[in-house]
């Protein structure tokens, strides 16, 4: 039976609602004949912006609520950013597909100063994200990191009325609302890795909803499946959420996936690093590989740290 009528959860966030919208407008483009909802939640994440994630749970958070909606029939699928996403779905739900790939970067934003080398001695730099913080402290030990909540308007406006000197935002946010123009420099993989699935968006289904699985999957993109695929094998062996500053990504060049992988300490003192090449087909092997290559350096010790 061919499906008629769709319904999207997602995250009433601006940044939230854009990366709906655009699944929204695909979905049409494919399918003319079908008519989209967006059901929008406000998530315990979005709601808790006092606190920092890894004291409330980690990113699960913005996801719970939306699944909820799938599993009781509310919603037919889910839009998330893949970097939000827990390493273990609930039963009854699968993300069949990772679409297209926005730049995995971080980016510098600063009305001041130009990039992250360039800023003095005691900036103020905010950011939420425990793997920023630790690389950026390997980087710049002399700044003054700070922690860094909300939606990326709010987090603009907090720069805006010089809260910081500096904010790190993951690019494909700001390229996805369109403000590139915030943009002052791209902190490079080499010197801040991204997080796993990081620019990535995922839809979420019931795993046994034949056919809306049948609608989304010319979406899925096999090359930023594979990527974020890897990518989360390594933090799922690792046992990692939000609470650890664990970064991955993958690459692939003429089939070949490149993944780089790290664990950090809390002060940025010890980075332990890992890279592996292979087929693209053997991504989530892999993942584990480059996982278990960390664990071998002594990763379980440092993420002990942050337990």
């Amino acid at each position: 039976m061919t499906k008629r009528h769709l319904v999207i959860a997602t995250r009433e966030s601006p940044l939230a609602l854009c990366q709906a919208e655009s699944i929204k407008t695909a979905l049409i483009k494919l399918h003319p004949q079908l008519s989209i909802d967006l059901l929008g939640i406000t998530t315990q994440g979005d709601k808790r912006l006092d606190v920092p994630l890894t004291d409330i749970g980690g990113k699960g958070l913005f996801i719970k609520e939306l699944e909820e909606a799938l599993m009781d029939g509310r919603a037919d699928i889910a839009v998330h950013s893949m970097k939000d996403v827990t390493m273990e779905l609930p039963e009854g739900l699968c993300i069949p597909v990772i679409s297209e790939r926005e730049d995995a970067r971080d980016a510098f934003v600063s009305n001041e100063f130009a990039s992250i080398m360039q800023l003095p001695a005691g900036a103020s730099v905010g950011t939420s994200s425990l793997r920023r913080q630790t690389q950026l402290r390997a980087l710049r030990p002399d700044i003054d990191l700070q922690n860094l909540r909300g939606n990326i308007n709010t987090r603009l406006k907090r720069l805006d009325e010089k809260d910081f000197t500096a904010i790190i935002l993951a690019s494909a946010g700001l390229r996805r609302m369109h403000l590139t123009s915030r943009i002052r420099s791209h902190l490079s993989v080499e010197q801040v890795l991204p997080a796993a699935g990081q620019g990535a968006l995922g839809i979420e289904c019931r795993t046994d909803d034949q056919a809306v699985i049948d609608l989304i999957m010319p979406l899925n993109d096999a090359i930023t499946h594979a990527s974020v695929t890897a990518e989360r094998a390594v933090c799922r062996r690792l046992e990692g959420g939000c609470k650890a500053p664990i970064a991955a990504y993958a690459q692939v060049h003429h089939g070949e996936l490149t993944l780089h992988a790290l664990v950090a300490s809390h002060n940025g003192q010890r980075i332990l690093r890992a890279v592996r090449r292979g087929h693209s087909d053997q991504a989530e092997t892999m993942g584990a590989r480059v996982a278990e290559e960390l664990l071998q350096q002594g990763a379980e010790k440092i993420l002990k740290e942050f337990l």
